[in-house]
């Protein structure tokens, strides 16, 4: 059997969709599973099993019609069995036609169900704490009815090398190890989904006053400068438990570091799912205009723990469309007092310091 799998998005996508591949090569351990995803996406694939072939969607393919024509046909030679569409947007419709897959799985979306022989409901609300990022990936599953014990976790893969590699990062910086330590999601992928600066700086210094830990910023080199800005920003008291050049070099090294790390704190986004695939504990921040319902994955009050300003003044999002809510997210953010959630961030420590 040969299938083919597609998620043409960010990283969080691309590292929770891979549970689809998982899963499928428990229940058919000799096919030929392949993965179609952004270039940009394939160091949180790395190590995994479960896919034979990454194929890569590029810019050219998006910019270039006859590129795009160029990689259906590819996909077209391969004559796959199945082929399941967990992206579902223009571009994987025109893939999807052209693919003459003899089974085709997706969402069941108005207007473009003839593209498929099975089309399944996109679920407006979760069923259980794993969220309906997870629920729904799951779900394109179901017209198989697979007789294997599904596992909705999805993993990384972090080689011995990279394992050791990150610990001499954290010797060289002179890192604690009789402290357990944080990582801070700092900034979001775009500022839309960037908790205030000054706001994120006290959340810091929430972590910095209730638990002796070494504390690590997640950026970009690019991002320098609104690092500093939240770094200086914090208390000389948090500043001293900071390792502000502890970074990685690239994807692979930042999971390497994140490995090491005990627990993650902050914005929604890449950081956080692939902590969590790496089984670590995390806190999330969610931007006011991203439906928690979606992103906030194995909740459970203890290991997994969220906040969105909608948990404390509902009234803001009375009447209010996703779009109307992007529009807003900055006037919103400011809304969103540290204040809110400063207990449940203590408790999220007392809980996750107190585990070994």
């Amino acid at each position: 059997m040969k299938i083919l799998v597609i998620q043409q998005k960010m990283i969080g996508d691309v590292l929770v969709s891979s549970i689809i591949c998982n899963n499928l090569r428990t229940a058919y351990p000799d096919a030929q599973i392949d993965y179609l995803v952004y270039s940009s996406t394939t160091p949180v694939l790395e190590g995994n099993s479960s896919i034979d072939n990454i194929i890569l969607f590029e810019e050219k393919h998006r910019k270039s019609k006859k590129e795009l024509l160029n990689l259906a046909f590819q996909i077209r030679k391969e004559k796959y069995d199945l082929l399941i569409d967990a992206y579902s947007k223009l571009e994987s419709w025109i893939l999807v036609l052209l693919s003459n897959a003899k089974r085709k799985i997706s969402y069941k979306k108005p207007g473009r169900n003839f593209l498929y022989t099975d089309n399944v409901p996109f679920e407006p609300f979760p069923k259980t704490n794993l969220g309906l990022a997870i629920e729904r990936r799951l779900s394109l599953l179901e017209p198989l009815d697979l007789k294997i014990k599904i596992d909705p976790i999805p993993k990384l893969f972090v080689s011995e090398k990279e394992n050791q590699e990150a610990i001499a990062v954290f010797e060289k910086h002179l890192v604690r190890k009789d402290r357990k330590t944080v990582m801070i999601s700092l900034l979001g992928s775009e500022k839309l989904k960037t908790y205030p600066l000054d706001f994120m700086a006290k959340v810091i210094d929430y972590v910095a006053d209730n638990a002796d830990v070494n504390i690590l910023f997640n950026y970009f080199p690019k991002q320098l400068e609104e690092a500093k800005t939240v770094f200086n920003a914090c208390k000389p008291s948090t500043q001293e438990k900071i390792y502000f050049d502890l970074l990685g070099g690239d994807l692979r090294s930042f999971i390497g570091i994140a490995n090491q790390c005990d627990f993650i704190i902050g914005n929604d986004g890449g950081a956080i799912n692939m902590a969590k695939a790496l089984e670590k504990p995390s806190f999330i921040i969610f931007s006011p205009w991203i439906e928690k319902k979606i992103w906030a994955t194995f909740e459970d009050g203890i290991h997994h723990l969220s906040v969105h300003l909608k948990d404390y003044r509902p009234d803001l999002f009375e009447n209010k469309t996703e779009k109307m809510l992007k529009k807003d997210a900055l006037s919103l953010y400011k809304e969103f007092k540290p204040e809110f959630f400063a207990a449940k961030i203590e408790s999220f420590l007392i809980q996750n310091l107190s585990t070994k």
